[in-house]
């Protein structure tokens, strides 16, 4: 079993927010899979499809991005999900616009999201796609990534969120170096 996790805040008004690209994201995959977010416990809202014999869970936490690790904590309890099968899939403040990198683990660069996923996982060492929505010094780093999407950069963000289904597909079956080796660009 997968867990596959995009991360946003609930509610339209985070609807094309920076912080929501991850919900973005995973709204994409559900849709190309013709699946809506029709379940809801532990505070998420999910939905499932099978690849092959594998459940592959699509979750969207619905509390709020600092409280994204207690859903998946409860998903990963209920479910009996191992770790290496979480892929956990945000946006990025250290990525340009129009950049994204796959991770197998690594620190929280300040997202409250991932540090608040790492607190209820006990570990960093979950897989990660990172969506670069760039950064803005002269703006709150809350009120940046609370901000709507620019138009132009909506353009290229959506651009990189049509690869997701196919990275996720691939991530089912390789393993994650040769899934790294594959999308990460030098």
């Amino acid at each position: 079993m997968k867990l596959i996790v995009g991360l946003g805040n609930k509610g339209k008004e985070y609807d094309k927010t920076r912080h929501n690209v991850g919900f973005m994201a995973i709204d994409f995959l559900a849709s190309i899979h013709n699946l809506t977010f029709d379940k809801k416990k532990f505070g998420g809202l999910y939905t499932s499809y099978f690849d092959n014999d594998e459940k592959i869970i699509l979750l969207k936490p619905q509390k709020y991005m600092n409280l994204s690790g207690e859903v998946v904590r409860d998903f990963v309890d209920y479910f009996k999900i191992d770790v290496d099968d979480i892929f956990i899939i945000h946006d990025d403040l250290d990525l340009p616009v129009g950049k994204y990198k796959l991770r197998p683990s690594g620190k929280s660069g300040g997202h409250n999201g991932l540090k608040n996923i790492e607190q209820h996982l006990h570990t960093n060492k979950y897989k990660r796609m990172k969506i670069g929505i760039s950064n803005n010094k002269e703006i709150d780093t809350k009120d940046y990534v609370l901000g709507k999407i620019k138009n132009e950069d909506l353009e290229i963000i959506n651009d990189i969120i049509e690869k997701v289904p196919n990275i996720v597909n691939d991530f089912l079956k390789m393993t994650f170096d040769e899934l790294m080796n594959k999308y990460n660009r030098k």
